[in-house]
């Protein structure tokens, strides 16, 4: 797959549409999506809304996954530890393959909010098995 395949992948995601997703990197086990800051993002505090922080590392991690192994891919678990809110302008998110076979890739992520360093993920996407149901 490559970064235009991706980016249409992306945009094929309506929740991805919903909070304004970008790719704006990927290949070669990597990938990069940025979401701006909306104010109908944030949680009572003014800061981004955990959910759409662990959004942006589960599907960094997971197109991270897919420039290695291909595309249909589905996250088979994720762990997230938040370093600080995230309160900026802009949510990135960073993720890299760390290791892969032949239908499984675990990947490491890091978020951050402006250039502040927000949360760091970790997770294991898969090719699904059988039948969609």
């Amino acid at each position: 797959m490559n970064f235009d395949d991706a980016r249409k992948g992306l945009a094929g995601q309506p929740f991805s549409v919903l909070v304004g997703a970008r790719l704006m990197a990927f290949g070669s086990g990597e990938a990069v999506i940025e979401i701006d800051a909306r104010d109908d993002l944030r949680q009572q505090n003014g800061y981004l809304h955990g959910g759409v922080v662990a959004y942006a590392a589960d599907n960094t991690l997971t197109f991270a996954a897919g420039s290695v192994l291909g595309p249909a891919l589905l996250t088979a678990g994720f762990s997230i530890d938040y370093v600080r809110p995230a309160g900026g302008r802009t949510l990135r998110a960073e993720a890299r393959v760390v290791q892969s076979s032949g239908s499984r890739a675990t990947c490491r992520c890091d978020v951050y909010s402006d250039d502040e360093l927000c949360a760091v993920a970790q997770g294991t996407a898969v090719k699904p098995t059988g039948r969609r149901q």
